[in-house]
């Protein structure tokens, strides 16, 4: 019999997508106000554990609320924490009062509020916006009250949190002295009402963006937008945190309304990032550029790495061609007389003029603070306008096709600001993708003749270093995942097993056993299956995604639409030519 036919694969391509639904994060980025855990479909940074709001099984956009986030700045604003309070909303006054009358009722609650506003009162290091932003941060790896435990250890925390860590026993005392849980539970219905006034309008900007760029939702499977909403905040402070490719915006509505720009942004990161970090390497022959922004007034990321520059430039060009310009666009009546047609045509152009100054006006600001490359990709953006192709499909020839030299000439000509715009979405500069982590973003975006290239180099090179080893069990999983993809299930074992047999990192080992177990549940060995999947259980590597992926497979066989029914495992035994289970190799012919 043959491998096709003891797998039962009807079509494997189909049947691998599916047995790849979950993709394993490489890496993490963070900084002090965004922190990234990477994903194997965008850039890749150093490790970091996805926070407790990121729900691998939660839908790929959302607007919510969290306790954790309410009770933290809840108890920020009990240590004077003002800001913006003049413009909040008035559930963040009501909240703060009841929160200083069950203060007035207790000698022990005023005691740890005391305790907790002292160490935020010590750690307080720039007197700004990073001050709350390390507690938000911290916030977003706790559980609800009353327990409010970490869900990571502090190695795979972001930095601005763990440098807040230490203030959890005082933050938890304080939270339950006051009842803070029941606060919460008296007011979410408020939140509940906030949300439902900003589903359309954020909802709106979301389609809005994706019909301009041509890319269907369905594009972001596997990834996640989410916006937490939290009034106790101030309306001027917006949180855009990065966990490899699921971004998270935490901010504080009014009256149903949020700065949906700020929002915007960061979205376009959500969609864009990974489609140039992938680009790197190309993108990095412009970096003659980055000597000519040193005198920039931007992040000194953008003036040290060509690759965030020309995100920033991209998003910035986007921005200004889809900008509200505050213009309404002209519309010719219907029903005029033909004879009239070129008075409105001129009119249409008299406004269209003004709104394209508008547009220039914020062009040419954002040249001025050195985002030099916005103007080029402004115009590719008018060319892109008229083509019905999709940014993922045109946005590789507008990196090949830029004339560095030209864009230097330009750029050697504009008379950079002084000081620089607030930026929504900081972050530390990435370094460059390079190995298994280039591997895995290369695979993400289906390039699996890339992928499978560079782990057979890494397998190539025989050192036994401890980095080597890792790398080598890391090329193994790749190679699966691979074969898995083009339709070559037998070498798909073989690379996993050599991968549980090399590899120390426990989401490794984990997703080559529920990899292995659907495998199996393909080819209808339930026990051996079962088997795989408790192993999965056993090395799982504390993230909810592997977690629930195991016991899924443990509750009920995986199954692929489309695909052969199961068989009693008797009428496979009495079938001539079965083939006898892969617990050792790769599936034999009797």
């Amino acid at each position: 019999m043959t491998a096709s036919r003891y797998f039962r694969f009807v079509s494997f391509g189909a049947a691998a997508a599916l047995l790849l639904a979950a993709s394993l994060p490489v890496s993490a980025q963070s900084s002090s106000s965004s922190s990234q855990s990477g994903s194997a479909q965008g850039p890749a940074y150093t490790r970091e554990k996805a926070p407790t709001q990121l729900d691998p099984a939660g839908p790929t956009i959302s607007l919510i609320s969290a306790e954790p986030v309410f009770v933290m700045a809840a108890s920020l604003n009990a240590c004077g924490y003002d800001n913006g309070l003049e413009a909040s909303d008035p559930v963040r006054a009501k909240v703060r009062e009841q929160v200083a009358q069950a203060l007035a009722k207790s000698e022990e609650a005023r005691t740890n509020r005391d305790a907790f506003c002292l160490y935020v009162a010590q750690h307080n290091l720039t007197g700004g916006q990073k001050d709350i932003s390390q507690y938000i941060s911290l916030s977003l790896y706790l559980t609800p009250p009353p327990e409010m435990e970490v869900t990571a250890d502090q190695t795979e925390m972001p930095p601005d949190a763990n440098q807040v860590f230490e203030v959890l026993p005082m933050l938890r005392a304080f939270v339950q002295s006051v009842d803070l849980h029941g606060i919460w539970l008296a007011t979410n219905h408020y939140y509940d009402e906030q949300i439902s006034k900003l589903h359309d309008p954020l909802s709106q900007m979301i389609v809005n963006t994706n019909t301009y760029l041509k890319i269907p939702a369905s594009s972001y499977v596997g990834r996640r937008f989410i916006v937490v909403i939290e009034p106790m905040l101030s309306p001027a402070l917006v949180n855009a945190r990065v966990y490899g490719t699921d971004y998270i915006v935490i901010l504080s509505p009014v009256d149903g309304k949020i700065r949906l720009t700020d929002v915007k942004h960061t979205y376009l990161h959500y969609v864009i990032d990974p489609l140039l970090y992938a680009r790197s390497n190309t993108i990095e022959r412009s970096n003659p550029i980055i000597k000519v922004v040193s005198d920039a007034p931007m992040n000194f990321r953008y003036r040290s790495d060509p690759v965030p520059l020309t995100i920033e430039c991209m998003i910035k060009a986007i921005e200004a061609r889809t900008m509200e310009t505050g213009i309404p666009a002209y519309r010719i009546p219907s029903g005029v007389d033909r004879s009239a047609l070129p008075r409105y045509e001129r009119e249409r152009q008299q406004v269209e003029q003004k709104r394209e100054a508008v547009r220039q006006a914020a062009l040419n600001h954002n040249m001025a603070q050195g985002f030099v490359l916005t103007k080029y990709f402004y115009d590719a953006m008018k060319l892109f306008e008229r083509d019905p192709a999709s940014l993922t499909d045109t946005i590789g020839e507008m990196v090949y096709s830029m004339d560095v030299d030209a864009e230097v000439k330009l750029a050697r000509q504009i008379v950079f600001d002084k000081e620089a715009d607030e930026d929504v979405l900081e972050r530390s500069a990435p370094r460059k993708l390079s190995g298994m982590e280039l591997a895995e973003v290369r695979l993400s975006l289906g390039d699996t003749t890339q992928a499978a290239a560079m782990a057979r180099q890494v397998l190539a090179k025989e050192t036994d270093t401890i980095q080597s080893v890792a790398d080598a069990a890391r090329a193994n999983f790749i190679l699966a995942r691979v074969n898995l993809i083009t339709g070559h299930p037998e070498q798909a074992y073989d690379e996993f097993q050599k991968t549980l047999t090399t590899s120390k990192d426990q989401r490794v080992l984990a997703w080559s056993h529920i990899y292995l177990g659907r495998m199996l549940d393909l080819q209808c060995k339930r026990e051996d299956a079962l088997s795989e999947y408790k192993a999965a259980l056993a090395d799982r590597d504390g993230r909810q995604d592997t977690r629930l992926a195991a016991e899924r497979g443990v509750k009920s066989a995986y199954a692929v639409p489309g695909h052969e029914a199961c068989e009693d495992d008797s009428d496979l035994e009495d079938e001539p030519g079965a083939d006898a289970p892969p617990q050792a190799g790769p599936a034999k012919t009797k």
